[in-house]
């Protein structure tokens, strides 16, 4: 039998969340408990376990906070948290020579999505598109020709770019080899 205290060890607490969570934001309790219509003194004693939040309390929390309730209340799985390589299906689109495959859980409320690209060799421009939130790309082997506002940059194997989606954006592949790249960004449909 496993001990009370051993066991609370292997549990983060609601409220050691909420104030993770919080403190990673560059947030101050007067600020949340602003936004949540809660006394800063009861979210204080939530974040330091001495308080239960109410189920609406706690939705009140996660929204000033940006998150679904589940971040505070569902514990972390493999099948939530972790994308096996084995298990990596590409998909493609009729317009694109590209392939995809998604590299985290298609979970709800996620703000990033991962996705590894395959752009085959050639002249291959994407669509010019603009879009709410940020996107990063790291190239893993090839090269990709990058263009922002017009403006063109070649990103090749080992560099990486990160920019503002709502500029509008273009990736080709020019090159005379495949070019494998990770791309991470708001969630979205390609």
């Amino acid at each position: 039998m496993v001990s009370k205290a051993v066991e609370s060890q292997n549990v983060v607490s609601v409220g050691s969340k909420i104030r993770g969570l919080r403190q990673r934001q560059g947030r101050t309790l007067d600020d949340i408990a602003t936004a949540a219509q809660l006394s800063k003194p009861f979210l204080s004693q939530v974040e330091r376990d001495l308080a239960s939040p109410s189920i609406t309390s706690l939705v009140s929390i996660a929204k000033a906070l940006g998150v679904p309730v589940s971040y505070f209340v569902d514990a972390p799985t493999e099948a939530g948290c972790v994308c096996r390589g084995q298990d990596l299906k590409f998909f493609g689109f009729a317009d694109s020579a590209n392939l995809y495959a998604r590299l985290t859980n298609p979970t709800g409320g996620r703000q990033l999505e991962a996705i590894l690209v395959r752009m085959p060799p050639g002249k291959r421009d994407s669509e010019v598109t603009t879009h709410a939130g940020e996107e990063f790309l790291h190239v893993l082997s090839g090269e990709v020709t990058l263009t922002l506002e017009g403006q063109s940059f070649v990103v090749r194997a080992g560099d990486s770019a990160h920019y503002e989606s709502t500029v509008p954006h273009a990736w080709s592949n020019t090159s005379d080899q495949e070019t494998v790249l990770v791309w991470v960004g708001t969630p979205r449909i390609f």
